[in-house]
């Protein structure tokens, strides 16, 4: 992760700051349905109020692709931000020109406002230099609050960086942080869960990963594949059996980097995926040819936390069965479940992400449990990856 400078080391008083968020919320009726993302730019915003800057926040929303779609206009997430705040949130109708300009330089220190959708502009996922110099034009600093967006090199994320002193919010400080000390500068022996459907996706994710980690563990569909590499039967379960080859070269990866993978030993199998359908458990195996793997079983769920409990660090992306329907949510919040446990003791730093895991760790009771968990998605997988995230590195550039 990219060195960066700090919020509270630039001097923001009366000054005009930009303020990348992301407020891509969802929406019901034409409101908010979800305030999570404005709270989480809570702590950034009220720092720059308080201190007497003049806030400048910006966003996209949805894919309008370039076309000013009603449905997709961020006023309505500017009533949600003001009834956060607990202050006015002034709203303008363009994020560049006339009304975005008359708005910004109207507003008095300590005051806030947020522009219209980047996104009603083509030229923001393009990383327009001429488009970032028009945004630019609008502040005396730039802040980016918004990991999440990270991974894209748009021109509100990396190009406006280049143009204007820039620091990290306090979200994306929290992020970074938490990311560094989960695989850059990790406490060891430091252990990865990943899961979900299929290998296919998370080839770079797991590639990196053994080279990184002691101990991976791999659940989910994707394990399936991991369990025919071997010559195990998987009846008719998720599989990518042309993936064979590559699994097998992860492994034999995993050996020479000295990173071990951890496979069911035991599964919850089913003739059918349905709410309650009659199961059982079976060896790995011992799978019939008219049933699924559904869920790693109660004796590998008791493995992994033995392994997991000799750990100081871990990463978790990615649930360990079907935890969207009951019984085979068993696993994932088991694990889940010690995992918490051992944070709140203080012998584990638990850093999660990515798609499915925030609800599987909220099934499971625990999202609010683990050291960090981060909802960026997107930007979460790519660090995973090992791949450089545009947004970071244009702060320390």
């Amino acid at each position: 992760m990219a060195d960066f400078t700090p919020l509270d080391s630039l001097d923001v008083h009366g000054k005009r700051v930009l303020v990348r968020a992301d407020l891509n919320v969802p929406m019901r009726d034409g409101k908010v349905s979800d305030l999570t993302r404005v709270t989480r730019s809570l702590p950034t915003l009220t720092h720059l109020m308080d201190n007497g800057a003049r806030v400048v926040v910006m966003s996209h929303f949805g894919r309008p692709k370039g076309e000013r779609v009603p449905e997709m206009s961020l006023k309505p997430v500017a009533e949600a931000m003001a009834q956060a705040l607990g202050k006015p949130v002034a709203f303008a109708e363009d994020c560049v020109g006339p009304a975005a300009e008359t708005l910004v330089n109207g507003l008095a220190p300590g005051e806030i406002c947020l522009l219209e959708n980047l996104r009603y502009h083509k030229e923001e996922e393009k990383n327009d230099p001429g488009f970032a110099r028009q945004l630019a034009e609008l502040g005396d600093l730039y802040v980016n609050d918004a990991f999440s967006t990270a991974h894209r090199a748009h021109a509100s994320t990396e190009a406006i960086a280049q143009l204007l002193p820039n620091a990290a919010g306090r979200l994306m400080a929290e992020e970074l942080t938490a990311l560094a000390s989960a695989l850059e500068k990790p406490e060891r022996p430091v252990a990865a869960v990943v899961g979900g459907a299929k290998v296919s996706t998370k080839l770079d994710l797991l590639g990196n990963l053994v080279s990184k980690v002691d101990l991976l563990i791999i659940g989910g569909g994707m394990a399936n594949t991991f369990l025919f590499a071997q010559g195990l039967n998987v009846g008719k379960s998720l599989c990518e059996k042309e993936m064979a080859d590559t699994a097998r070269q992860i492994m034999d990866k995993a050996k020479d980097a000295g990173c071990h993978i951890v496979l069911p030993t035991d599964a919850v199998i089913a003739a059918e995926f349905a709410e309650n359908a009659a199961s059982k458990v079976v060896p790995v195996g011992e799978v019939p040819d008219d049933m699924m793997i559904l869920d790693a079983g109660p004796a590998s769920a008791e493995s992994i936390i033995d392994r997991i409990n000799g750990c100081q660090t871990l990463v978790w992306n990615g649930p360990l069965g079907a935890f969207e329907i009951k019984p085979f949510d068993a696993a994932t919040n088991a694990v889940a479940q010690a995992a918490a446990q051992r944070t709140a003791q203080g012998k584990l730093l638990t850093v999660a992400g990515g798609g499915d895991t925030v609800s599987a760790l909220a099934n499971a009771g625990v999202g609010d449990k683990f050291s960090y968990v981060s909802t960026a998605g997107g930007a979460f997988l790519e660090w995973l990856e090992g791949k450089t995230l545009p947004g970071v590195a244009a702060l320390a550039d």
